[in-house]
């Protein structure tokens, strides 16, 4: 069974669309559930196996959260990452952990999409021919083929 239920899979694509309506930006979330060592690192190999760093404007922020070892990480690339004061990373960590504290994962995780796509749309606004690079659902690891 799945960390999150269907409604709550829904409920978190649909906030990575809500928020990409507003930005050229791209957000996804990588689940899995365990994480051998670092989550950082972690979430640094599939932000490059997701293709995470080749969005034309570099601008892709990844979501990784490994649920069995409560750890989680956020990855964005170096196009935001070069614009975003140097602990805005760290604060939507700590808005998310809040979240994650009362035990609700869900409310958490699309709390940090709502941050990175305010920061998202402020820098790299949405354009007319933009188009979606990547999908918005959330990314099982685990269940990977």
């Amino acid at each position: 069974m799945s960390i999150f239920t269907t409604k709550e899979q829904e409920l978190i694509a649909n906030a990575i669309t809500e928020a990409e309506k507003a930005t050229s930006g791209e957000i996804r979330i990588a689940v899995e559930k365990h994480c051998k060592g670092d989550a950082y690192e972690r979430a640094t190999v599939y932000f490059h196996e997701l293709g995470m760093d080749q969005t034309s404007q570099h601008n892709g922020v990844l979501i990784y959260l490994a649920t069995e070892d409560h750890k989680f990480a956020i990855i964005g690339d170096k196009g935001i990452n070069n614009l975003v004061p140097p602990d805005f990373w760290e604060t939507t960590k700590t808005a998310m952990k809040a979240h994650f504290m009362s035990n609700n994962l869900c409310d958490g995780i699309i709390a940090g999409i709502a941050l990175a796509g305010e920061k998202l749309s402020t820098f790299f606004p949405h354009k007319n021919d933009d188009v979606n690079e990547l999908p918005n659902e959330i990314i099982f690891i685990d269940q990977k083929p």
